[in-house]
């Protein structure tokens, strides 16, 4: 009797990254994808689900239960499995090596690794966990976010170094673009907006490839330049990097690299909060925001504890800032009113060109009646 080798549960090509936005960037369909990823965000998810990853092989907690977040739950929905194993393993892992993972194991060239199946019942006890601690993250988080905001009062009212930007902001609408939660929706919602008001569209970062994915050419890239693809960077867009207060800025190095030239643009904060202070320094009218991280799972699911420069940085903008979720519902109800007034005129041209029917029926039957009666017919 011949005992016959197991199937592989999974089996394709690895495709390795310790950065998960670096790996993104230039990540083929149908890969096994490897990932030092703790607690999984949406925004990730959503990512690996557009690239039509085979499968995640994660080498940190898939879902920790610090925080609530679908990401996982994601994947799995989507019958893209998830698979736990040490940390320490990462390093066995070869980018386009031939991976086959079977029951509690993965086989990697010469290795085999233990691993363990992240499952839609983890997910339901970790995010049951992740609820029920809520009240004291948001506490730790509000404290963090004004003990922050107090160090970085000062900064957020200083002026910002000069720029010679070669794109006009002044007294224009501005799009600013991020990759947060929902910003390929948001921004397939916002083309009436677009094609209305004709904005000045800048990418933070990724937010540039999802304008090029809608067919719009970014006027401005800003960011550290870690999750925007070559293709993007070279699209014609004026380039500025983000830099730290002190001036370093590794996004430079990648822009050097690829033959091109950018601004340097110190600031403190997040790249988002550059983009929109570069906005409001350069007197742009109104500023509308697409997927910009606005509350605490945004920021926790981005590894910051607190949201002190945001929090400043929007009370500095006041009313010149609005988000695209605010105006795509007004200018729905604007296409739909367009609409009804098309509708409105055309059944009244209907019913005008079937008076006139009428009225030319009417008018021929008296003709007819008269010539009778005079004796003409």
């Amino acid at each position: 009797m011949f005992s016959s080798k197991p199937l592989p549960l999974c089996k394709g090509k690895a495709s390795v990254g310790a950065i998960t936005k670096e790996l993104l960037r230039d990540l083929p369909p149908g890969r096994i994808v490897v990932l030092q990823h703790r607690d999984l965000d949406e925004v990730i998810a959503q990512e690996l689900i557009d690239h039509q990853v085979k499968a995640v092989i994660n080498c940190q907690m898939t879902m920790s239960g610090t925080y609530p977040t679908q990401g996982p739950l994601m994947l799995l929905q989507q019958n893209i499995p998830i698979w736990e194993v040490e940390t320490s393993a990462f390093g066995t892992f070869i980018e386009h090596s031939e991976l086959s993972v079977y029951e509690g194991i993965i086989v990697s060239g010469q290795y085999s690794i233990p691993c363990k199946a992240f499952t839609k019942e983890d997910w339901l006890r970790l995010h049951q966990i992740a609820n029920s601690n809520v009240s004291l993250l948001l506490e730790n988080f509000i404290e963090n976010t004004l003990t922050y905001a107090m160090q970085e009062k000062s900064a957020v009212m200083a002026p910002l170094p000069l720029i010679a930007l070669r794109t006009d902001l002044e007294g224009k609408h501005i799009m600013i673009v991020s990759r947060g939660k929902g910003y390929k929706k948001a921004l397939q919602e916002a083309k009436a907006f677009i094609r209305e008001v004709k904005p000045i569209l800048i990418g933070v970062d990724g937010g540039a490839d999802a304008l090029l994915e809608c067919g719009y050419r970014p006027h401005m890239i800003i960011g550290d330049m870690d999750s925007v693809t070559d293709r993007a960077l070279a699209c014609g867009a004026e380039l500025v990097v983000h830099a730290d207060q002190e001036g370093a800025a590794p996004g430079m190095a990648r822009i050097e690299a690829l033959g091109l030239e950018a601004h340097l643009f110190p600031c403190f904060g997040t790249s988002e909060d550059a983009a929109l202070l570069l906005a409001y320094e350069k007197r742009g009218e109104w500023i509308v925001t697409v997927g910009a991280h606005t509350h605490m799972i945004d920021f926790m699911e981005k590894g910051r504890e607190g949201m002190g420069s945001t929090l400043l940085v929007r009370m500095k903008l006041g009313a010149r800032l609005v988000d695209i979720k605010s105006l795509s519902i007004l200018y729905r109800q604007s296409a739909s009113k367009t609409k009804e007034a098309w509708v409105t005129l055309l059944m009244s041209l209907c019913f005008i060109a079937l008076g006139l029917l009428q009225i030319h029926w009417i008018t021929k039957r008296i003709s007819h009646v008269v010539w009778n009666w005079g004796g003409f017919g």
